[in-house]
């Protein structure tokens, strides 16, 4: 039983168990200039009706994606989510349960983990597939450690059009590590292959690249696998998953890795977190992969199975030897991935990442329209592009949309100052015709406004 001690008899207590004459005592290291010599300033206590009331009003001072036309995106996307995602995530068997760790968790949240492996190597064309990282970023430095740890080299190239927060968090990782990261420029939205050609060499370990890129457009990946593979270095994919019912998958185009972000498979954007790091890999590679892996098997009565399998790694046995520090996963949200791909099938991703696709086409139209709106990159383009204020006053534009209920894009200057007068706009599956037409219309209306009070 936890002690408490509520009474002056406690106190005493407890001061003559560890040996002090009073609190003060347990204090006495700490210098007088850096104690506080007054009362915190935090208000009274409340009761639980007012307690609720001040808590909903804080609450809703947020807006989430439900109660503005969302166009943001980014690597975080309000797409469609099926009922039947929460229906079985919802359930307390799955809900409350924790990581795997141990050999002996539930067949059922094993299954699930086999299942959900199975998914992702048939939409990214990989061998074999863990369950999972915390996110798109994880993944990404993951994967390129993972390249580092194959090849015995530590030279990474990634290039400018890789999303900029998952090249921040490889930086982080290098800060202590004996490894140079290399980013190639991406003056045309796309990667230059010339400069690439010259920065990929015999002491590269790997290179990463993201398809679509973090502007929308797409690469050419086949031939960056090639100018990868033709040095010895892996070639790593960092993918939509969406974008995958319309694109070659990434194994189909020579990845060694794949990677994603995997949030817009079945779960809402909350706010940017937590979320889904995918990633899978080719079969020979798969003792150096972390996180945990689910196998299928028979048991001693040969009925089919389920068990955590290759267990030398984080916090199992022979940690030591352990190939990351990925010590958890994002159960939960493989789980709600697995529902939603099984929900949809082939013909289902299909349908949703056309409607992206023919959606976002229809909007880069409509907003081009208004001449001081034009696409900054004449590339080929998936469900995001990149639109260009020809008067630059990105922040105005898009704070007056917002103040209209829409929530047009995110600006680029944050990552790009040479974008600046850029933002970036995603279309999925849910916007509709009447939406699209709003985002124009607003815009136009946030331009003819800003000339009137330009003169």
């Amino acid at each position: 039983m936890p002690y408490t001690f509520n009474t002056p008899e406690d106190q005493h207590a407890m001061l003559d168990a560890i040996g002090a004459a009073s609190i003060d005592d347990l204090f006495a290291p700490i210098p007088d200039s850096l104690r506080l010599e007054r009362p915190l300033d935090i208000p009274a206590a409340m009761g639980e009706l007012e307690l609720t009331q001040h808590m909903q009003a804080l609450a809703a001072k947020n807006e989430h994606a439900g109660q503005k036309t969302c166009f943001l995106g980014g690597g975080s996307y309000d797409h469609f989510v099926p009922a039947v995602v929460d229906a079985i995530a919802s359930r307390g068997e799955f809900y409350t349960s924790y990581t795997p760790y141990q050999p002996e968790v539930s067949q059922g949240n094993l299954q699930v983990t086999f299942e959900y492996q199975t998914l992702i190597c048939q939409l990214t064309g990989m061998d074999v597939s863990n369950a999972s990282l915390y996110d798109g970023g994880s993944a990404a430095v993951e994967a390129v450690l993972l390249c580092m740890s194959v090849t015995k080299r530590s030279k990474v190239v990634t290039t400018a059009s890789v999303h900029p927060e998952y090249r921040q968090i490889i930086e982080t990782y290098f800060t202590h590590l004996d490894a140079e990261l290399i980013t190639v420029g991406s003056p045309a939205g796309i990667v230059s292959i010339e400069e690439l050609e010259e920065a990929v060499d015999d002491d590269t370990a790997c290179v990463l690249l993201q398809q679509p890129n973090f502007f929308g457009c797409v690469e050419d990946a086949e031939r960056i696998s090639g100018i990868a593979h033709e040095h010895g270095a892996l070639f790593v994919v960092s993918c939509d998953p969406i974008s995958l019912g319309q694109l070659k998958r990434p194994g189909d185009l020579g990845a060694d890795v794949v990677v994603a972000e995997g949030q817009s498979l079945g779960s809402p954007m909350q706010f940017g977190g937590p979320y889904l790091g995918i990633m899978a890999c080719r079969e020979k590679f798969v003792r150096r992969m972390p996180g945990r892996i689910a196998g299928q098997t028979t048991d001693r009565r040969g009925k089919r199975c389920w068990v955590l399998t290759l267990q030398t790694r984080e916090q199992h046995i022979r940690r030591e030897k352990a190939t990351s520090n990925i010590c958890t996963n994002q159960g939960l949200f493989a789980l709600r991935a697995a529902i939603y791909l099984s929900a949809l099938g082939p013909q289902g991703l299909r349908e949703a990442s056309e409607l992206c696709l023919q959606k976002s086409r229809y909007a880069i139209e409509q907003l081009v329209a208004d001449e001081r709106f034009e696409l900054a990159f004449q590339q080929p383009t998936f469900k995001e592009f990149v639109i260009r204020d020809t008067k630059g006053k990105v922040a105005d534009v898009l704070a007056e949309c917002s103040e209209s209920g829409i929530l047009a894009g995110i600006p680029l200057s944050t990552w790009y100052p040479n974008l600046s007068d850029c933002f970036l706009v995603a279309v999925t599956e849910k916007r509709t015709k009447h939406e699209i037409d709003q985002l124009a219309d607003s815009l136009t209306r946030a331009s003819v406004d800003d000339s009137v009070v330009s003169v």
